[in-house]
């Protein structure tokens, strides 16, 4: 599934989300997130080709375009849960984090500006070889803007 978003006459990252969120699934900053006290299982609603480039550490590949619900419940059975779901700018992950959302899941959470602001902040990514990475997947030329820090990666 493609998504098409006009961005123009956005001046940050909180303007695209009030924009394309209905923020049905609560916020989490990556500042929390980072925190170590924060013990949240990390769902990557990226597509295979960003997940390989870089991720945020541990976390599970679930996807976008063929996310199935019924993977997520295998792997995690508590509903109660503590879940962050995160894309490249929270858009994505917010549709995703809603699925679940609507199967029961009860304590989940949408990382606010995805991996994007994870690494705008200087926090650590991993490639698909588990070693740290300076670079981001950015989807296209459109969604670049938005990542201030890193390299950026195109497929």
């Amino acid at each position: 599934m493609l998504i098409v978003l006009p961005l123009w006459g956005q001046n940050n990252i909180g303007d695209v989300l009030k924009q394309h969120n209905t923020k049905s699934v609560p916020y989490i900053s990556v500042q929390e997130l980072a925190m170590p006290k924060t013990n949240a299982i990390i769902l990557d609603a990226r597509e295979p080709r960003e997940y390989k480039i870089s991720h945020i550490k541990n976390a599970i590949h679930v996807g976008y375009d063929f996310f199935s619900v019924d993977t997520i419940t295998q792997k995690i059975p508590d509903k109660t849960s503590h879940i962050v779901v995160y894309c490249s700018l929270g858009i994505r992950s917010e549709v995703i984090a809603e699925k679940l959302k609507q199967t029961g899941y009860t304590n989940i959470y949408n990382l606010y500006g995805g991996i994007f602001e994870w690494k705008n902040n200087n926090f650590k990514l991993f490639d698909s070889n588990e070693k740290e990475t300076d670079s981001v997947h950015v989807f296209d030329e459109t969604w670049k803007q938005w990542l201030t820090k890193g390299i950026k990666v195109y497929d």
